[in-house]
């Protein structure tokens, strides 16, 4: 079994089967044995669940020591009973580990607007507790009980040397549909070991969320309960990183290729998914402008519907950039396809066709895994992202997803 969040130092967890689902386990949580440095990430969505109002409220004092997340009931939509239902949430788990009730963050998926089942999730928090376990089935569980519509669980794990100490760093991540995070329904959960200020930590999580999560579309939808948090208890050992010295760097390098990880196994997932397509846009002029370019493209309906139907229409993904309100000259523009970096084919040099181009995509645009390369010869700076094809599998799941 690959290692996973139960192998990062002072950290247990569980996840319970409390019935909110008729088979799955839909009660995660996760618990550092000291109080940790912790931030988060939440949905832009101003239409936003319970529990996102309560955690941020929490994490504002930059510490946390345990996540507690149900799946099957988003509380969104839920009025003044989903509100004390999260709250309800927090202090149960507060008083069962003994610990501030600000110290816990609280998360739920699935279902909107429907009443929340308070006293299941509360009898699966108590039951969580009592079997927290470091074991590594215990980390898989917990992956398992945040997934609603996810066809597999999503973990992560690296490990790196600070000043000689080994750091580690798990996570886990659901996501499959109603994404289109702007920090879809997404959330994220990661724990390290390593020693770092609240400050930096937040101002790390941000930047490795953009580059990664904030980067991924399914179906263009924001959730309103996206979340990604954090916590890192210091049980490594090494010296607290108080500034942003190579230490840094080494620790937000790693933060972003869990992210990464993760963030492409949702989109591995998406709902009636066939594709996984590497969206990339090089020589823009910033990079908020090579990322505009991604995410236009990369959400673009008649995009994603080509390459499900793998025809090589470029000329959507050229429109599709053109409205990315990016100012560019769209003569000097490059466009290349394949399914790796180091074999693409060239299909805009100049904006000028390349002579009977299309019969030679027809086989790559068969393939699972697509890489699109935009390079607008503008500047110097890019950016990446990921998404998924269009499918009829996606149409009849969210047509039929209440019932």
């Amino acid at each position: 079994m690959l290692k996973n969040i139960t192998h990062v130092r002072g950290f247990t967890c569980w996840g319970a089967h409390m019935g909110i689902k008729s088979k799955r386990r839909d009660l995660a949580l996760i618990y550092s044995e000291v109080p940790a440095s912790a931030a988060a990430v939440f949905t832009k969505n101003v239409v936003c669940a319970e529990p996102v109002k309560l955690s941020r409220k929490h994490i504002k004092n930059g510490k946390a020591q345990a996540f507690v997340i149900n799946s099957g009931n988003a509380n969104a939509c839920t009025g003044k009973k989903g509100m004390e239902g999260a709250v309800a949430m927090a202090n149960t788990t507060a008083k069962e580990l003994k610990i501030p009730v600000e110290s816990v963050l609280v998360a739920s998926t699935g279902l909107i607007g429907e009443p929340f089942p308070t006293e299941k999730v509360l009898n699966g928090i108590r039951e969580s507790v009592t079997k927290l376990s470091s074991r590594e089935i215990a980390g898989s569980l917990a992956a398992n009980a945040i997934l609603t519509t996810d066809t597999f669980a999503k973990e992560g794990f690296t490990s790196f040397k600070v000043d000689g100490i080994e750091i580690n760093m798990g996570g886990i991540a659901k996501g499959s549909g109603m994404i289109h995070p702007n920090m879809g329904t997404m959330l994220a959960f990661i724990v390290s070991d390593i020693a770092i200020t609240p400050k930096l930590l937040d101002e790390a999580l941000r930047t490795a969320v953009d580059k990664s999560f904030n980067m991924i579309t399914v179906d263009g939808d924001t959730s309103t309960n996206d979340m990604v948090g954090i916590m890192c208890n210091g049980k490594a050992g090494n010296e607290e990183i108080t500034e942003k010295d190579a230490n840094y760097d080494l620790f937000l390098a790693n933060l972003e290729k869990l992210c990464s990880h993760l963030a492409k196994l949702i989109i591995s997932d998406g709902e009636g998914s066939t594709k996984l397509i590497e969206y990339r846009t090089e020589g823009a002029k910033t990079e908020e402008d090579a990322r505009k370019v991604v995410r236009t493209v990369s959400n673009s309906n008649l995009v994603k519907t080509a390459i499900f139907g793998s025809d090589p229409n470029w000329g959507r993904i050229i429109a599709a950039a053109g409205r990315a309100g990016v100012d560019f000259d769209p003569e000097q523009l490059d466009l290349y396809i394949g399914t790796k970096m180091n074999n693409l084919i060239p299909v805009l040099e100049k904006s000028q066709p390349i002579d009977g181009i299309r019969k030679k995509l027809d086989k790559v645009m068969e393939s699972s895994n697509i890489i699109i390369l935009i390079d607008l010869n503008q500047g110097k700076s890019e950016a990446v992202g990921w998404g998924s094809d269009f499918s009829y599998e996606y149409v009849r799941i969210n047509a039929e997803y209440t019932t």
